[in-house]
C-alpha cells in the first residue's frame, strides 16, 4: 500500500475518517511539519483542520526515542498518531499517512469525508543519501516546475535534490559579481534535436535569480529535501567561457554550446580563473546551505591543455606527471576552499584518476568500479550508476519511445538496483556508501511533461532501493505500485504506462541514439580499464 515499502506494516482494527471536524495536535518542535500537513489536508476537508483537541477525530504528531528520520504511525478509530525521532521522521510519517487515503486525495481537492484503514507502521530509511539529480542546464526548467518536482521527491521520501546548474549549454544561476554568466551564458541560439539530429533553430534559455534560488531551497527544506548545487568545472564550461573568454584556452570567441556530447572547451588553469570561480562559489555558498557542493570534474578533455603553453608551464612548475594530475591539482584548489568554509566537495568518479583530496565525496556513475575504488580508499560514495539509475535512458526497446536514447532501463531493472556494489558486500568499506542517486539528465528532455514520463514510475522503484530494507519482492512492489500509479495520475503526473507511451507522449521524427552494441561495449571497456587500476 505504501511506497517506498516500510520496515513493518500491519493492519489493525478500525479506521480513521478525515473530515471537517478533524483536529491536529503537534509537539512544538514539530510545528513546521504540522503546518505543512494542515496545508495538505485542508483542501481535502474543505477548510482548515481544527486546533488541538477540539475535533472529533484527531491527528497527533509527537517525539519519541527514535532515529531522526524514523517514525511510528498508528491509525484507527481512536485517531492517527505519528511518533518520530525528529521533524524529518514526522514528515515521512505524515507522507505515509497521506498514502493511506484514497488515491483521489492526491488531487488536493475537497472530496467529502475520506477514510484511512487501521494500520501500524514502523519505519526508517536504509540510507541517508536518497537523491535525484535534475539537470536544468541542458534544458531550463521554470521555477514552478522545480518546486513541483521537489514535492514529488518528498512523496517518495527522497531527501536530496542535486541541481545541475551549469554546463556547456547553459549557466542557470545568477552570480551578481559576474553578471555575464547569465546575461550571455544562460542563452543559446538553438539546440540539437535528438542526440545526433538536426538543429531546431529555436533559441533556448533561462536562469534562476538569487531570490528564485532562495525560494527553491526554502521550499525544499520544509519538505526535508537538501538542494545540492553543481557548478561544473574544469570541463562542461563552454557557457561560462562564452560569457568570459579569458577563462578559456583559445584566442577565438565561443558561443554557448548548442550540441550534446563531451565538449573540448575547458577552463584554463590560470590563477585568475581559480580566483574567478572562488568568487562564484562564495555566492553559491550564500545561497545553498547544503554541507555538500558538487564541482563536477567529469568528462574533462585534455586536448586544449596539451596544446596550451600556459598549461604545460603549470605542469612543469608544480612537478606534475601529466594533465590528469593537473586536473587533480585544479580540483584540490576548490576542495581546500570548500573545506575551509565547512563544506564538502562532491565530484564525479573521474576525480579519482589523478589523486583525490581526503574529504571529497565521489559520485560514482560509471558502473560500480569507481564506488569500490573510492570506498576502499576511505572516501564517502554516492552510487549513481548510469547503467542502473540514469532516467534519460530509454524504458523499452524499439523506436516508440519519445526519444529512444541509450540502453534499455526498465522499471524492473531499476527495482533490482542495489546501492552497495557486490564487491563491497561484507567489506567494512561498504560503510562509506552514503546512499544512491538517480539522474534526470535533460539533453533530450525539454519540458516538465517529458520529465514526468522519463522519471515515473522508475523513480518510485528507485526510492524503494534507497529507503527500504535490502530484501526485494518485485511482485509485492508491483501490487503496491498499481495503487501508487493512481495517486500519481491524480496528482497530474504523466508517467509512462507499462504498455508504452500514450499517443500524446510520443514525438515521431525526433532522432535519438539507438543502442549501438559495438560503441557501447568499447566505451565500457575504456571506463573499466581506467577504473580497474584504481580499485
Amino acid at each position: 500500500m505504501i511506497v517506498p515499502k516500510p520496515i513493518t506494516f500491519r493492519h489493525r482494527p478500525g479506521r480513521f475518517v478525515l473530515d471537517r471536524h478533524t483536529s491536529l495536535t503537534a509537539d512544538p518542535a514539530l510545528g513546521e511539519v504540522a503546518a505543512w500537513l494542515r496545508g495538505e489536508l485542508g483542501p481535502l476537508t474543505g477548510g482548515e483542520l481544527l486546533p488541538g483537541g477540539r475535533g472529533t477525530e484527531t491527528i497527533s504528531l509527537g517525539l519519541g526515542d527514535l532515529a531522526p528520520e524514523a517514525y511510528r504511525l498508528t491509525v484507527g478509530d481512536d485517531g492517527v498518531r505519528i511518533v518520530a525521532g525528529g521533524a524529518a521522521g514526522a514528515f515521512y510519517g505524515a507522507q505515509s499517512f497521506l498514502q493511506l487515503l484514497p488515491p483521489a486525495a492526491f488531487r488536493k481537492a475537497a472530496a467529502g469525508p475520506l477514510t484511512a484503514p487501521g494500520v501500524h507502521v514502523e519505519d526508517a530509511p536504509r540510507f541517508r543519501w536518497r537523491g535525484c539529480l535534475l539537470d536544468v542546464a541542458r534544458h531550463f526548467m521554470p521555477k514552478h516546475e522545480v518546486l513541483r518536482f521537489i514535492d514529488l521527491l518528498a512523496v517518495h521520501k527522497l531527501n536530496v535534490l542535486h541541481l545541475h546548474l551549469t554546463d556547456d549549454q547553459g549557466w542557470r544561476v545568477e552570480i551578481r559579481r559576474h553578471p555575464r554568466l547569465t546575461e550571455v551564458g544562460a542563452w543559446r541560439r538553438e539546440s540539437q534535436a535528438g542526440w545526433n539530429g538536426p538543429m531546431d533553430g529555436r533559441p533556448h534559455g533561462g536562469y534562476y535569480t538569487q531570490d528564485d534560488i532562495r525560494e527553491i531551497v526554502a521550499y525544499a527544506a520544509r519538505r526535508h529535501v537538501t538542494v545540492v548545487p553543481e557548478i561544473d568545472l574544469p570541463g562542461h564550461t563552454q557557457a561560462a567561457i562564452a560569457a568570459y573568454p579569458e577563462l578559456g584556452n583559445l584566442d577565438t570567441p565561443l558561443e554557448v554550446g548548442t550540441t550534446w556530447g563531451i565538449g573540448e572547451n575547458v577552463l584554463n588553469v590560470e590563477d585568475s580563473t581559480i580566483a574567478f570561480f572562488r568568487e562564484v562559489l562564495e555566492e553559491v555558498l550564500e545561497l545553498f546551505p547544503s554541507p555538500y557542493v558538487c564541482l563536477g570534474g567529469d568528462e574533462c578533455r585534455k586536448d586544449q591543455w596539451r596544446a596550451s603553453p600556459a598549461a604545460q608551464r603549470r605542469i612543469a612548475e608544480l612537478g606534475l606527471r601529466d594533465e590528469e594530475e593537473l586536473q587533480s591539482w585544479f580540483v584540490h584548489q576548490f576542495d581546500a576552499f570548500l573545506t575551509a568554509r565547512g563544506r564538502r566537495l562532491v565530484g564525479w568518479d573521474e576525480i579519482l584518476e589523478g589523486g583525490l583530496a581526503p574529504g571529497s565525496v565521489v559520485a560514482s556513475w560509471r558502473g560500480d568500479l569507481g564506488a569500490v575504488a573510492a570506498a576502499r580508499r576511505g572516501h564517502d560514495v554516492i552510487n549513481c550508476s548510469n547503467t542502473e539509475v540514469y532516467f534519460d535512458y530509454r524504458q523499452g526497446p524499439g523506436e516508440d519511445e519519445p526519444v529512444p536514447f541509450g540502453t534499455v532501463l526498465t522499471l524492473d531493472d531499476v527495482y533490482a538496483f542495489e546501492p552497495i556494489p557486490a564487491d563491497l558486500r561484507g567489506d567494512p568499506a561498504a560503510g562509506h556508501i552514503l546512499g544512491a542517486q538517480c539522474g534526470v539528465w535533460t539533453e533530450l528532455i525539454d519540458n516538465g511533461r517529458h520529465v514526468d514520463y522519463m522519471a515515473f514510475p522508475r523513480l518510485a522503484a528507485f526510492a524503494e532501493t534507497v529507503w527500504s530494507p535490502a530484501e526485494r519482492d518485485l511482485a509485492d512492489f508491483r501490487a503496491r505500485l498499481a495503487v501508487h500509479l493512481r495517486r500519481l495520475e491524480a496528482a497530474g503526473v504523466e508517467y509512462r504506462r507499462e504498455e508504452g507511451p500514450l499517443p500524446w507522449q510520443t514525438r515521431p521524427g525526433v532522432p535519438g541514439r539507438p543502442e549501438d552494441p559495438v560503441e557501447w561495449q568499447a566505451q565500457l571497456a575504456a571506463w573499466t580499464s581506467n577504473l580497474r587500476g584504481l580499485a
